[in-house]
């Protein structure tokens, strides 16, 4: 069984293994308070979709169903 020790997300001091430490992943209930608040903050973001997945969808100039001043 490998002990490999990890590495707090927010301030990369290591982290004690669940069973001694209630704010795993982080290395303290600061840590993961902090986490939370970015969270809360939305300073977290998902990407964009890749161009290759938009590729069948038109421009949103060339929309069919819009009309010149139409927003």
């Amino acid at each position: 069984m490998s002990t490999t020790v990890r590495e707090c997300s927010i301030c990369r001091k290591p982290v004690a293994p669940r069973a001694e430490n209630p704010a795993f992943p982080f290395c303290s209930k600061r840590c993961r308070a902090v986490d939370l608040g970015r969270w809360l903050g939305e300073e977290y973001r998902m990407p964009d979709r890749q161009m290759d997945e938009q590729e069948d969808e038109l421009p949103r100039d060339a929309h069919p169903e819009r009309t010149g001043g139409d927003a």
